[in-house]
């Protein structure tokens, strides 16, 4: 009886599995196959594969769609940010986790309770717009380092807090000073929390939409998820495109996923229980 109820719940869990993976499958799959429509065939949204196979459709939108620049564009912000992101997570982190006391200690939980407080967008006009950061690329890379920084902070310090402080204690001993302590001793340890928080924060800056809408009022400083809605204001009924565009704008970050899952598992894992 008790092999029938492993056997049962096997196949319970894979049968949810399949069905949670079908949710996520699907409108991807809706999406690949009406990007090779006609206009008239992509208007309903269906599964079926299409009379004639429109290739051009991925042609017209990167031509039309100034594809190219908003590649450059996203990439520019993503990049930017997460170099930021890592250079001040991987020194504040060293830091607190080595004299996690005082004001180290209110600081430290102070930035990373932003992982749960909301955005509130009109203050945060204000403050963009007293720095003259609005519309401006530099404004949107620092907007964007700011707001990934609390997560990217709590995950860097539970890694941290693994690595033994003997190892400190020994590199004092031989004559480094604090920085070259960090510099050539602990900043080689960082190798799988500093690839995992380069893969999370670069996919979830690609994928953000809301912040280049509100920050960046020129179409030419764009990145492609903004690329994506200009192209449906000019298209209107031509799902055909955006379903194209759309499959576009998930390639680039569909690739770093793939290259990087097993850094996000190993960089997770390695910072969820102290060693």
């Amino acid at each position: 009886m008790g092999t029938m109820g492993k056997k049962i719940g096997h196949i319970i869990g894979n049968v949810v599995s399949l069905f949670i993976s079908l949710i996520v499958l699907i409108p991807l799959v809706v999406l690949l196959v009406n990007s090779f429509k006609t206009s008239a065939e992509a208007d309903r949204m269906t599964l079926s594969l299409p009379k004639q196979w429109m290739f051009e459709n991925y042609s017209t939108v990167i031509e039309q769609g100034k594809l190219i620049s908003s590649f450059f564009n996203g990439l520019l912000y993503a990049t930017g940010s997460v170099v930021i992101i890592v250079a001040v997570v991987s020194l504040a982190a060293f830091v607190i986790s080595r004299n996690m006391k005082g004001i180290n200690r209110a600081l430290y939980y102070f930035i990373i309770s932003g992982i749960a407080m909301p955005i509130n967008n009109v203050s945060l006009m204000k403050v963009m717009q007293a720095f003259h950061l609005v519309n401006t690329r530099f404004g949107i890379i620092l907007l964007y380092a700011a707001i990934n920084i609390p997560l990217s902070l709590f995950l860097a310090y539970g890694f941290i807090e693994t690595i033994p402080r003997e190892i400190d204690e020994a590199a004092v001993i031989d004559g480094c000073t604090p920085w070259q302590l960090f510099t050539r001793i602990i900043a080689p340890l960082l190798k799988p929390i500093v690839s995992t928080l380069f893969v999370l924060d670069f996919m979830a800056i690609w994928n953000d939409f809301t912040m280049p809408l509100y920050y960046l009022n020129n179409s030419a400083k764009w990145p492609m998820t903004l690329a994506v809605y200009n192209f449906f204001g000019a298209f209107q009924n031509s799902w055909n495109l955006v379903a194209a565009d759309i499959m576009l704008t998930l390639l680039p970050v569909l690739v770093v996923f793939i290259l990087g899952q097993k850094y996000i598992v190993g960089g997770v894992s390695a910072g969820s229980v102290k060693g």
